[in-house]
């Protein structure tokens, strides 16, 4: 029989960067994500306005809404929209140090982006959640119109307010996230186990890893084993 703690582990690292949408880089990239998928990479004519757009990736799903015209509204965390005024850099493709701050500072925004810049070469299922609603999905139409509205800058928090919580409210006139449920049943499964404690050293010593040395990622690796610690 496998052991649950390590596959624990590493589904609760995967939700971790899953809720933030971090985006793998590759060796010596200097924290700048890579270029997105070329021009015309997408067929937007099987899109219609209002789809919702669904990109899965190997540690995260990210969400977005199809405006027409090769046109993707989407929430993104973004420390810049915060901190200053120029509309030009803060269109600019957001970078993971960007990225980080602003779920640090819980600042974000809703952006419209191409569909190459949203999907970043990844595959894009189109209104794949509607089996999950059924009866509950709005009109095209006023799907995309609520999207429009809402574009600029608005809080973020990992749990209450990220891309998925955005794109069910604007097609299915409520926000909720099944990311958000998946990972909140993950870390009370984990924080069930005493083991959790060296768990969560491991995990923390991966994310520093991954992610570098900050305060974003060595405070978690110090506090969360003591504070799991406790609670055993």
């Amino acid at each position: 029989m496998k052991n649950p703690v390590p596959q624990a582990a590493s589904l609760l690292l995967e939700k971790l960067l899953l809720l933030v949408h971090v985006r793998p880089l590759p060796a010596g990239s200097g924290g700048e994500p890579p270029p997105p998928a070329a021009p015309g990479y997408y067929d937007t004519s099987c899109f219609k306005r209002g789809d919702l757009l669904e990109v899965p990736r190997t540690l995260f799903v990210h969400f977005g809404i199809y405006l027409g015209e090769n046109r993707v509204a989407h929430l993104m965390p973004d420390i810049l929209p915060a901190i200053s005024g120029d509309r030009r850099q803060i269109q600019q493709v957001v970078t993971n140090k960007r990225l980080i701050l602003g779920v640090i500072t819980k600042t974000a925004s809703i952006r419209v982006d191409t569909v190459e810049d949203f999907a970043y070469g990844g595959s894009i299922l189109v209104n794949h959640m509607d089996r999950l609603f059924e009866d509950q999905v709005l009109g095209s139409e006023e799907a995309a119109r609520r999207a429009e509205k809402l574009v600029g800058a608005t809080a973020y928090s990992l749990l209450w307010n990220n891309c998925e919580h955005f794109v069910t409210y604007c097609r299915y006139g409520a926000a909720v996230s099944f990311q958000t449920d998946k990972f909140c049943e993950t870390v009370k499964m984990i924080i069930r186990d005493q083991r959790s404690v060296l768990v969560s050293v491991l995990v923390g010593l991966a994310s520093i890893v991954c992610l570098g040395l900050a305060p974003s990622t060595t405070l978690p690796t110090i506090f969360i084993p003591f504070f799991l610690w406790m609670a055993g």
